[in-house]
């Protein structure tokens, strides 16, 4: 018996030959990363919602800003590191075998963020210092990695422009970051200190997770919707944009330089580039798997993460087009939630609604001797608890972003802990759509469980 079609091509066959172990996805990195993202996540919003008054006020604190490290790097970048190690395989056709070294740099990473957020709350920098040098160290193991298997891929241009800049920029996010840790104990750095942290802000969210999104979103979005996949020399329009504008503006920040306004619009067209990439797809949908239920929460929640996108684009436009008043720290708290959480953080659930099921096939499938298990991806997901995760969502995002923009503690308090209980039950989700990968006896610790590999291709993604 063979299971149900794996990508958006309705007709595609599931492979029973044995492939090239090089394109199967390694089965426990990813998860490691994954569950680091959750755990972070988690954390981050417990302590939000036992302690709103700590984290609310002028957004520039020690408190926040160990909060906000661990979304934007356990949370955000946890699971991308993650969804590479599965995608690069399945979708990019990019092979990247596990090594001791991926254990170790995982390790650093784990390691220095959770060393970062400690010395963040006890304000103790010089200890912020080196933890932020161990994420570093881990990340350019990382990324070196992953640009080295590019060079020999074969995937579109434009989409490998985009992954190679995400790449270069979380190097440069990461080298400002431990220069401004360095700079709080001995000045290493020029100019305004807050400027020197919007730009190392927007390296890493703009540069980094953002480019890495839009980069893989124009390969994973067509198997969510399911949709044809977009081609051509137009998609490197929003790399350049989104590029151009985020050195013009982390010049103009640093510097004092003017221009500032023209260089963030110069992202926000870059970010409508990839929007109107993805409308595109909506209008060149494909007949959806028979299995697959209805509604599709996966991709209504990327759709909804969308929404937010364009909400922080406008509220950054805002804050270069106007200048400083009492208005200034609101909205900039309205940037942040509805960019880094709105966006960013919630995409992550649309993806997992995705990458878990398929991680957990084809570990079965490896576990089977490469004979296709009595399964079908799209019976993986629960729709009840989708639901309910994503009723958290849309419920918790305003709330939470109205508290810390009127600073309204009791608002904050509340939406973090809605959106808690949210991540909760996709935590809770994640290790159900796993269930197949984490039963299977054959499956246990060893060296064979993460070899990863090639694999025929399931479609036309």
């Amino acid at each position: 018996m063979t299971a149900a079609p794996l990508s958006f091509a309705p007709a595609a066959p599931v492979p029973t030959a044995r492939p090239a172990l090089a394109l199967l996805p390694p089965t426990r990195l990813p998860l490691w990363y994954f569950g680091v993202a959750h755990l972070s996540l988690i954390v981050a919003l417990a302590v939000v919602a036992v302690d709103p008054r700590g984290v609310s006020g002028f957004y520039y604190h020690p408190r926040m800003l160990g909060v906000v490290h661990l979304v934007t790097l356990g949370w955000i970048t946890g699971a991308i590191l993650g969804a590479i190690r599965i995608v690069a395989p399945l979708v990019l056709r990019v092979s990247i075998p596990v090594t001791r070294g991926d254990y170790w740099a995982l390790s650093f990473v784990a390691i220095g963020m959770s060393g970062m957020v400690s010395h963040f709350w006890l304000e103790t920098f010089s200890g912020m210092a080196w933890s932020a040098g161990m994420v570093v160290l881990g990340l350019v193991h990382v990324v070196t990695r992953l640009l080295v298997r590019l060079r020999c891929a074969t995937i579109d241009r434009p989409i490998a422009a985009h992954l190679w800049l995400a790449c270069l920029n979380l190097l440069a996010a990461g080298t400002v970051g431990v220069l401004i840790a360095v700079d709080k104990v001995t000045d290493v750095l020029p100019g305004d200190a807050l400027s020197n942290v919007y730009a190392h802000a927007h390296l890493a969210a703009v540069g980094w997770a953002s480019m890495m999104v839009v980069g893989i979103g124009y390969r994973l979005l067509p198997m969510v919707l399911p949709s044809a996949v977009p081609r051509g020399r137009g998609l490197y329009g929003s790399a350049i944009l989104l590029e151009a504008g985020l050195i013009g503006l982390v010049i103009t920040l640093v510097t004092g330089w003017p221009g500032a306004s023209l260089f963030a619009l110069a992202i926000v067209i870059g970010f409508l580039v990839f929007l109107g990439q993805v409308v595109w797809m909506t209008r060149h949908r494909r007949t959806p798997p028979a299995a697959r239920a209805r509604p599709d929460f996966g991709a209504i929640q990327a759709g909804h993460a969308l929404v937010y996108l364009v909400l922080a684009a406008g509220c950054g436009v805002l804050l270069v087009a106007t200048p400083t008043s009492a208005s200034t720290p609101p909205l900039v708290m309205l940037y942040g939630v509805f960019g880094l959480v709105g966006f960013l953080a919630q995409l992550v659930v649309a993806m997992e609604l995705r990458l878990l099921p398929l991680q957990a096939w084809y570990a079965a499938f490896a576990a089977r001797g490469f004979t296709a298990p009595d399964l079908s991806t799209h019976v993986l997901p629960a729709q009840s608890v989708a639901a309910v995760a994503f009723v958290g969502w849309v419920v918790g995002l305003p709330v939470l972003a109205r508290g810390l923009a009127m600073d309204r503690p009791a608002w904050v308090a509340a939406g973090a802990g809605v959106l808690l209980v949210a991540v909760v039950v996709n935590t809770g989700h994640a290790v159900w759509m796993l269930r197949p990968l984490l039963q299977s006896p054959t499956l246990a610790p060893g060296p064979s469980a993460d070899r990863g590999g090639d694999m025929p291709a399931t479609g036309d993604v």
